[in-house]
Parts: C-alpha cells; structure tokens; sequence
C-alpha cells in the first residue's frame, strides 16, 4: 500500500515522548506545488504548525531551499530570492507569536548558482537584503551518480570544479554557510572539497544521502562498508556538520512508505540506530543535528512518531549529548537565539 496522507500517519496512536525537551529543527522546507501532482503538495506555516503541535517541543526551525516560489521574472540568476521572500514573511507571521510559541524559520537557507563562480556574488547579496535578520546561508545540490534512479541535480565532478569552489569561497567572505547533498559515493569529493575551502562553514545533509535503490538496492552491507569509510573521511574535516534525517525518503531505500500501517517509533529507532550513532560517534554530537526533512520524510512516519524515535535512539547519550543533537549544535551553527518557552 502507497503512502496515503494524513489518515495513513495518524494509524500509529503513540504519545509524545519526553514532551519538554527543547527541539530546535534544523533542516525542513516550506512549499505549494498544488500543480505538480506531488504528495505533501502545499506545506506552509499552517502543516508545519500542526507537526509541531503533535507534541515535540520545537523552539525554533531552519528553512531549506526547496526550489519553490522563485520570482517568475527576471535574472534568471537571481529568481531564487523570491523564495526567500515568501518565507521571509512567514517567519515574520510566526515570529508574531499569533501561531505559537515555536519560531518558524527562525533561520534561513537560500538558493545561489554557486557555478557562477565570483560573479555569484549579487546573489547572495539579493538574498540577504531579502531576509536581513534570518539568511543564514545558501543551498546548492550537488547530487550525481551514474544511476538514473537518482535525481540528479548537477553533472560529475561538480564539487571538485574551481569555479564552483570560488563561489563557495564568496560565501565564507560574507559569512554564510553552504548547505550541500549528495548522493553517498561523493563523499570523497565532500572530504576534499572541504579541505579546499576550509573557512567554509559546510552543512552535509541526510547523512551523505544513504541512496539505496537502482544501482544501490539489495547491496546493504556493501553500501554501509562504503558508507561508514568515506564518513569517517568526511568527519575528518572541522567545517563540516552533519543533519541525521532523511531516511523517510523513498530513495533511501528504507521502503516504510509501501506498508499498510506506518512505522512506529520504536521500530523506527531500531533501524536508524547503526547509520545515525555511527555518525555521532565519528563526528561528535557537537556536529550533528536530528533534523526531520519534512515534508519529503512524511511519505514514511508523522512528525512526533520521528522525533520519539530520535528519543529512543539517543537514550543512551549524556544530557548534555542530547541537548547538543536536538538543539543547541543546530542553534548554534545557525545563529538562532530564540527560545520562546513551551506554550
């Protein structure tokens, strides 16, 4: 059985684990694509706000660049600032405290070609006359792989391209991160990209992106011995944090958005455990957030079900471990010091 909305999410009836522990979300996206014919077609402040009022208790959001509400004219180049705009306003809606108490977007992700090389630096500029107070950095996919069940986003070798990389460069000089993803086997070209901007504060998505279909399916313990070495590569690399999230995308292979009944969180955390604490562990929880992607994860799990699974699968670290994961590492790197208390 497909994935099947809202009904299909709500099967799994579990209470909020651990209610009060402060969430700071650092990785979802905001969107209306009523026109794409795609699940989870309209999520704005309204689905965010009704997540959050499952249970966690989320302080504060990262916006990501999700490739809607681009201005619909002008410089190509520079239509991705109309993203910014729109939720620009959102987190000013939210920041009203009209939705709650939880701040929406509290930090922003944009969007810049950072293929432009140093002529990418109007972009930037652009985004951040958009959002002067929230931008906090800019998103570039870079995905690649011979494998045309992946979503490619860029041609091979983008990473290692001198071009991209003295557009990388322009971010560090006004002093924003670069959000990337990838799909996993370019985890070398991350370590080593890293290591050629290392004043390049860089957030590594989902992991390195566990792809795990086409090429990749029914190869488990090879995809996680490949894995786990070029992670250990990547952790190497100081200006390099990593968001633990993702799985519940169908192309990571998991499948929890084919059953009947969703997955419940204990379940859930049982299958995230090996992938995630072999991060933690490697990267140190000062460099890794919890983050729940949505609304790409929601085709697998409801929004508390994945925060109780975070719960259950860090159990065993030390509080001041665990306040790191879910909070204070993302507020952190993202520059966010609103922490408006439980409503």
């Amino acid at each position: 059985m497909p994935y099947g909305g809202n009904d299909w999410l709500a099967l799994p009836q579990e209470p909020t684990l651990e209610p009060t522990l402060p969430i700071c979300d650092p990785h979802h996206h905001l969107w209306d694509r009523r026109l794409q014919s795609l699940p989870s077609q309209r999520y704005l402040l309204d689905e965010l706000n009704a997540d959050i009022a499952s249970g966690p208790n989320v302080r504060s959001t990262v916006f990501l660049e999700a490739r809607s509400m681009y201005r619909s004219d002008g410089p190509v180049e520079l239509r991705p600032v109309g993203e910014v705009e729109g939720v620009q306003g959102l987190a000013a809606a939210s920041a009203s405290g009209i939705y709650g108490p939880s701040r929406a977007a509290a930090a922003i992700i944009g969007h810049a070609d950072l293929q432009r090389g140093t002529n990418v630096a109007p972009v930037p500029e652009a985004l951040q006359a958009a959002s002067p107070s929230r931008l906090r950095g800019i998103r570039h996919n870079v995905t690649w792989s011979p494998d045309p069940a992946v979503d490619n986003r860029e041609g091979e070798g983008t990473l290692a391209n001198a071009t991209f990389r003295e557009g990388a460069k322009v971010l560090s000089q006004r002093g924003f991160s670069l959000d990337i993803m990838i799909a996993f086997p370019q985890m070398p070209e991350v370590a080593d990209f890293a290591r050629a901007v290392p004043d390049v504060p860089i957030m590594l998505h989902h992991m390195g992106a566990l792809t795990r279909v086409g090429l990749y399916a029914n190869r488990e313990d090879e995809v996680q011995a490949a894995w786990r070495a070029e992670s250990a590569a990547v952790a190497a690399c100081p200006n390099i944090t990593l968001t633990l999230g993702g799985l519940g995308m169908p192309r990571m292979g998991c499948n929890w958005h084919t059953r009947a009944v969703p997955i419940g969180s204990e379940e859930l955390a049982t299958a995230m455990a090996p992938w995630m604490q072999y991060c933690i562990e490697h990267f140190g929880p000062e460099r890794c957030m919890f983050a729940s992607n949505f609304p790409p994860d929601n085709v697998s799990f409801a929004y508390h079900v994945l925060y109780n699974a975070f719960k259950r699968l860090s159990r065993a670290y030390a509080p001041a471990e665990r306040a790191a994961l879910f909070h204070d590492t993302a507020a952190k790197v993202s520059r966010i010091d609103v922490e408006p208390p439980r409503g």
